[in-house]
């Protein structure tokens, strides 16, 4: 079976930091990018970051550049979301993704709720 298991969200003042984590079982770790995007109230669901398991290469939206970073462990088939100096407007439900082009698979987690206080 399949899962994509977020944990780390919560509620933080503005200018402070969580660590997300995304534990992924049921399919080869190393054969899919793992992304996070997150959702707002009223707003569609929007890419944060992303990360290669196979070469470590990342993405990050613009929006959080400078303030998040992705990084992978693949011996615990795991990838975090640092996120420092958060702000109001990062508040949103956070979701782990696992993506393969070459198996034409994707995969969602639950979401992990972070709410950023002013």
């Amino acid at each position: 079976e399949v899962q994509l298991v977020e944990s780390g969200g919560g509620l933080v003042q503005a200018g402070g930091s969580l660590r997300l984590s995304c534990a992924a079982s049921g399919f080869t770790f190393d054969d899919y990018a793992i992304g996070w995007f997150r959702q707002a109230p009223g707003k569609e669901r929007e890419g944060v970051s992303c990360i290669s398991t196979s070469d470590g290469s990342t993405y990050y939206a613009d929006s959080v550049k400078g303030r998040f970073t992705i990084s992978s462990d693949n011996a615990k088939n795991t990838v975090y979301l640092q996120m420092n100096s958060l702000k109001p407007e990062d508040t949103a439900d956070y979701y782990c993704n696992a993506n393969s082009a070459r198996a034409g698979m994707t995969y969602w987690g639950k979401g992990s709720l972070v709410t950023v206080s002013s």
